[in-house]
């Protein structure tokens, strides 16, 4: 073997090794932390609505840092807290974030490590962006009650049953894609006539919808096209809040690379785990609430346990 034959190999495989170094070096970086990373996603419907900050949606989202397996857990807007005496939608406009973070912890057994408020904005207008969304609808229904934003105290002309301020709805079973006003009709549809018209088929509509968008976003369309990637980027900036130090930036990136690739386990707090009680003035100020079958919230957080550990 010649020596400059020798001199080529000796070059090759030293470039070969230090390419491998690097690569196993970049693996690394982006290689998160063990452990899980848990979020209390929110979401309000905005300024411009009646009750603009009391939270329609109330989502639990537990990511595996290192597999990127994913548990989003819907809960009702109606739970009773007891020590604040209000429903849990309530929570955030009342006594603000933390309480809310507080009050879902101890439901779930589940430290909350960071929290997200969603303006409803956002569904309409990233969906839009994305040019819609292909949604599964599982049961047809019809909604004849559905608010029109600003029409809240409209006298209606006399109309003693208000019907100027409502618009009627109907969604077909099957896949569908909808623009965004679409979107956020079929999420915040709660009059709807039979199952679709309980709070628990609601928060399965949002979950569809979420995952339509996060299924949307990761096709070649979106990810390699800038512009669309810049305005979706600043779109979500301008209607999200959280309380995510800049300093964790660099790992939840991590984790989000794992989000392509991941599984999510959908699941929401039902009527399994919750009664509704008698209406009481003493109790629950004659509102109509949830609380645990057995009174405390054990069933409930050996629940999510097993759901976390066996996924």
């Amino acid at each position: 073997m010649s020596n400059r034959l020798r001199k080529t190999i000796f070059c090759l495989g030293l470039s070969l090794t230090i390419l491998g170094i690097f690569i196993l070096g970049v693996l690394s970086f982006l290689r998160p932390s063990s452990g899980r990373t848990n979020f209390l996603v929110l979401g309000v419907a905005g300024t411009n609505h009646s009750g603009g900050d009391l939270t329609d949606s109330i989502i639990f989202v537990s990511l595996e840092n290192q597999t990127g397996k994913t548990l989003v857990l819907s809960l009702p807007r109606d739970i009773w807290i007891a020590p604040l005496r209000a429903k849990l939608n309530s929570v955030y406009h009342y006594e603000g974030m933390e309480e809310t973070k507080k009050a879902v912890g101890e439901i779930l057994g589940q430290k909350i490590d960071y929290s997200l408020v969603i303006d409803f904005n956002l569904f309409t207008k990233a969906v839009d962006l994305l040019g819609g969304v292909e949604v599964e609808v599982e049961r047809s229904f019809d909604d004849q009650k559905y608010p029109l934003p600003g029409r809240e105290n409209d006298l209606c002309n006399g109309d003693p049953e208000y019907k100027c301020r409502y618009e009627s709805l109907h969604f077909e079973a099957g896949k569908q894609t909808m623009n965004g006003d679409q979107a956020l009709k079929y999420v915040r549809s709660r009059n709807a006539e039979g199952e679709e018209g309980t709070d628990f088929a609601r928060s399965q509509r949002q979950q569809r919808l979420l995952m339509a968008i996060q299924k949307e976003i990761f096709t070649p369309q979106i990810l390699f096209n800038p512009k669309r990637l810049t305005q979706l980027t600043n779109l979500v900036l301008a209607n999200i809040k959280a309380d995510i130090p800049q300093s964790k930036y660099n790992d939840l990136f991590k984790i989000a690379l794992k989000l392509r690739k991941n599984k999510f386990k959908m699941e929401v707090l039902n009527d399994g785990f919750l009664i509704n009680p008698p209406t009481s003035k003493a109790k629950y100020d004659n509102q109509w609430v949830l609380i645990p079958k057995d009174g405390t919230w054990e069933a409930v957080q050996n629940h999510v346990k097993n759901l976390i550990d066996k996924f």
